[in-house]
């Protein structure tokens, strides 16, 4: 935590007490992503929290038990100057360069290829050495965002790097590069935290169009070998598609030709990245009101984007980096993660305060709104 956001408030000016402002309203549930707790509208005191976020009633109108309860859990927080600035880190993606070995069309290095560029050992290492002091709360750090994590040759000393620093390892892969003796090391290891495997089809023709490279034999293969392996806790094969009758049917083939492997196979409509792309996904008309983050939990307040130059960005669908919160060559984690940079930008996608016109969360999929 920053200096000034250490500093105590002055003696008897106690901040207001106010409903926690970064939460995700559902029809029978509340999610708060700063504790990473569910309050469900079947359990006690849900009832008093949606009458404190409606402005049905008062906090010093809900009756002692409820209040206590929901200040205890952070249902309802102190409105000072740290507000902004909290997180509860979650998910990190590290992506150590640059490359990919394919061109889909569902991404845009299919079409703005970017030019090779490594992350040094020295700088990955440093980061893992930071990550550490928030291992209680990390459920994956990953190798990926718009790179193929298998071409470096580093690959498997990064992952063993993650495991030592005591962090879980997520390996995202087209799977071109994860072959029978990579696996069999990640094996020996003691695994991984979660691996995941994009493949869009069996067919051989549509597969090489799709990605622009003719991988699938290779893919194929290297997945033969893995579909007994413990060589994640949780392994998943993702089919993406464009969510018509030909990805239903690539979807029913390759899920039926690992029915009996570790893996579990998962069903994905591409997405337009955030307005990127003229393919997928994606709101009908730019939102109005913005109401929070719903990708893989929140990206501003769970999530941090690290690029092979050491930037972190908010959110991975940001392909030209037009939101940078920081960067790791001048600043630590911690200070990226309470800078101002981020702390406006939460603002921003949580509708504390107004974003722009042309901010990337209005047109992202994954936006909570109150349109």
């Amino acid at each position: 935590m920053t200096a000034d956001a250490q500093k105590a408030p002055e003696r008897g000016l106690e901040p207001e007490q106010i409903p926690e402002p970064y939460l995700h309203l559902g029809p029978d549930r509340i999610y708060n992503p700063l504790t990473d707790l569910t309050l469900h509208e079947n359990e006690a005191f849900y009832g008093d929290l949606r009458d404190l976020l409606s402005q049905r009633r008062t906090l010093d109108e809900i009756p002692a038990p409820a209040s206590d309860f929901l200040r205890a859990h952070g249902w309802v927080v102190a409105d000072d100057q740290r507000i902004d600035q909290r997180f509860h880190l979650k998910y990190v993606s590290i992506e150590t360069h640059t490359i990919c070995n394919q061109a889909c069309y569902f991404c845009p290095v299919a079409y703005d290829p970017r030019k090779p560029h490594f992350m040094p050992t020295e700088m990955f290492d440093d980061i893992l050495r930071q990550l550490a002091s928030y291992r209680e709360t990390i459920d994956g750090v990953k190798l990926i965002n718009y790179n193929e994590p298998t071409v470096d040759k580093r690959f498997l000393d990064q992952v063993r790097s993650i495991k030592e620093a005591g962090l879980p390892p997520a390996v995202l892969t087209n799977g071109t590069g994860l072959t029978p003796d990579r696996l069999d090391t990640i094996v020996e290891m003691g695994g991984i935290r979660f691996l995941s495997i994009n493949i869009s089809t069996l067919d051989r023709e549509k597969y090489a169009k799709d990605r622009g490279g003719d991988h699938l034999d290779l893919v194929l293969r290297n997945m033969e070998h893995a579909r007994h392996l413990p060589v994640a806790e949780q392994m998943e094969i993702v089919v993406l598609g464009t969510g018509d009758e030909v990805h239903q049917r690539d979807y029913e083939q390759i899920n039926e030709l690992f029915a009996d492997s570790r893996f579990e196979t998962k069903f994905y409509e591409v997405m337009d990245r955030a307005g990127y792309l003229e393919v997928g996904l994606k709101p009908t008309e730019p939102h109005r009101k913005l109401r929070g983050c719903n990708v893989v939990g929140s990206r501003p307040l769970q999530h941090l984007h690290i690029s092979p130059y050491g930037q972190c960005v908010l959110c991975s669908e940001d392909y030209d980096h037009h939101y940078v919160v920081g960067d790791l060559r001048q600043s630590t984690v911690e200070e990226v993660l309470t800078g101002p940079e981020i702390a406006k930008l939460r603002r921003w996608v949580y509708g504390r305060e107004e974003a722009p016109e042309d901010f990337i969360c209005r047109g992202c999929i994954f936006a909570l709104t109150e349109d």
